[in-house]
């Protein structure tokens, strides 16, 4: 009897702890998701923000305590307010700054101009209408009450306020005063066939005449990243073949020397770079911002690495076949290796898209601006219009979260698998 007593309590013993160690488990699972929502939640806060800043009016971006649904204030008349003319019962009133609306017994709806404080009464200049106009009313500061305190006349309310007007002011803020996509080439190229002398250039185009800068600098920022990721995707792809399933002298080591690239500051190449483009006339031009962006170690890193985990055996079979090396290329290698194409895609594309060093210094004219200059247009040497500017930022990141969400069923099987080898 003892010994089943006995068992029974070791069970029920360790039956509790497993209870306990679940419990644990829970809390600490709970305690992880807790800090990972807080982690979200401050990386999500300053998008929330700029969207409540895009729809807020001007003068309301700094207010205090911060408020992320935009508002304005209004101000409540109360009932049977006693006037020197008589008795007014007023409406709710509207509009912006001090202008009001209010309704007199007779029907009459009046327009407030100003509101002022003139010892113990206000001052209400009307407006509206013109039989009345500049006539000065006068009426206590508080509504007569039969106990307690005196309730003021005026209750401050504030109702929602979304200017979905900034989005369209934001666009055609910034005028455009010279054509875009003008250019001018002023070399020509002869040559003689048949007996005939043939000439071709030089090359002159009036361009587009766009009112909005911000056309422009769309479409600027769309012709430098579909090009410079096209390019880089299709060099870096070519370059990773050859290190990674070709055979030549010196491939490891020179493959080294290109690694070690990454190693080097940005900042160093930068000016090598921009003398070079200005000892061949490339300088604000679109050249300057597509050519030095289409090459990229770490793009041959990334995909050399994938490329390595496909098996060689379907390279040999494509050989039997009489596939050559540009046939393995583009019938075996580029089909097998659409996620690290799409990701080196995705990253390609974001960081072109967002680049402003560079543009900043290759480029002068505003009709060849990107985006990321455009914007800081809206920031002047006295003031910024923050509403403006959240609007434009708005507009500006919706092509990113495009490209992304269009990618994103390869991004992490491309990472993943980059790292790999077969």
């Amino acid at each position: 009897m003892n010994a089943t007593t006995s068992r029974g309590s070791q069970a029920h013993a360790a039956k509790a702890a497993r209870a306990r160690a679940r419990r644990i488990r829970l809390l600490w699972k709970a305690v992880a998701y807790l800090v990972l929502a807080a982690g979200g939640l401050t990386f999500v806060m300053p998008l929330v923000w700029m969207v409540s800043t895009s729809l807020k009016a001007k003068g309301a971006v700094f207010t205090y305590p911060p408020e992320w649904i935009p508002r304005r204030q209004l101000t409540a008349w109360g009932p049977d307010v006693e006037l020197v003319h008589g008795k007014w019962t007023p409406t709710t009133s509207g509009g912006d700054r001090n202008v009001s609306w209010a309704t007199t017994e007779d029907g009459q709806r009046l327009k407030v101009l100003e509101l002022r404080n003139i010892k113990d009464a206000r001052v209400v200049q009307v407006l509206e209408p013109d039989s009345r106009r500049g006539e000065i009313i006068e009426f206590p500061l508080y509504r007569p009450a039969e106990r307690g305190r005196p309730q003021p006349v005026f209750e401050p309310i504030r109702v929602v306020d979304v200017r979905f007007g900034n989005y369209p002011e934001a666009w055609h803020a910034l005028q455009l005063r010279r054509p875009w996509l003008a250019f001018d080439i002023p070399y020509a190229l002869r040559f003689r066939f048949g007996g005939t002398t043939y000439q071709i250039g030089p090359l002159q185009f009036g361009g587009f005449h766009l009112r909005s800068a911000f056309t422009a600098f769309y479409l600027n920022s769309v012709l430098v990243a579909v090009c410079v990721t096209v390019g880089q995707v299709l060099t870096s792809s070519l370059a990773a073949y050859a290190f990674a399933r070709l055979h030549f002298p010196g491939r490891d080591k020179l493959f080294l020397g290109y690694l070690g690239t990454l190693m080097v500051p940005y900042v160093v190449t930068m000016i090598p770079v921009f003398i070079l483009l200005r000892l061949m006339h490339l300088v604000d031009t679109y050249a300057a911002l597509i050519l030095p962006a289409m090459f990229s170690a770490y793009g041959t890193f990334m995909l050399r690495q994938f490329f390595l985990t496909i098996p060689r055996e379907l390279e040999d079979a494509a050989r039997i076949d009489g596939c050559g090396k540009w046939g393995i290329y583009a019938n075996i290698i580029l089909p097998l290796s659409k996620p690290a194409l799409a990701t080196l895609t995705t990253f390609v594309f974001l960081s072109n898209w967002n680049s402003f060093m560079w543009p900043l210094i290759v480029i002068s004219s505003p009709e060849k601006k990107t985006l990321p200059i455009g914007l800081y247009a809206f920031m002047g040497q006295y003031g910024t219009e923050w509403t403006l500017l959240m609007a434009a930022s708005l507009m500006v990141l919706l092509p990113v979260m495009v490209v992304f969400l269009l990618g994103q069923r390869y991004f992490v099987k491309g990472i993943v698998l980059s790292g790999l080898k077969g």
